[in-house]
C-alpha cells in the first residue's frame, strides 16, 4: 500500500525538480514535456508506459505531436506518494 506524502517530502521533491509544479486544487503534481518530434515523445510514452505497468501505478498524461503533459496521483491515497516521486524521477532520468 502506498504511502501519502508528508508536505515536507512534497517541497523536498520540488526543490530537486523545479520543472513539476503542485495541481491548483489537487494533491497532485505536472509537468509538461517538450521533445523535438511525435517520434522522441511517443518513445518517451512507451518507456514510461512499460515502467508504469512494473509499479502499477499509471499517469494522467495528454499527448499532442511533441508535447506530452503529466500529472501524477495515488488514487489509493487521494494525494501524493512515494510512488509518484519514484515515477517522476524515472521520467526526470529519461530525458
Amino acid at each position: 500500500m502506498a504511502t501519502k506524502l508528508t508536505d515536507d517530502k512534497k517541497h523536498e521533491f520540488l526543490g530537486r525538480h523545479p520543472a513539476w509544479s503542485l495541481v491548483e486544487g489537487r494533491d497532485a503534481i505536472f509537468r509538461k514535456f517538450q521533445f523535438k518530434d511525435f517520434n522522441e515523445a511517443f518513445g518517451f510514452m512507451t518507456q514510461v508506459a512499460l515502467k508504469a505497468e512494473q509499479m502499477d501505478h499509471h499517469p494522467e498524461w495528454f499527448n499532442v505531436y511533441n508535447r506530452v503533459e503529466v500529472t501524477l496521483a495515488t488514487h489509493d491515497v487521494n494525494g501524493l506518494s512515494e510512488l509518484d516521486v519514484e515515477m517522476a524521477e524515472f521520467m526526470e532520468g529519461i530525458v
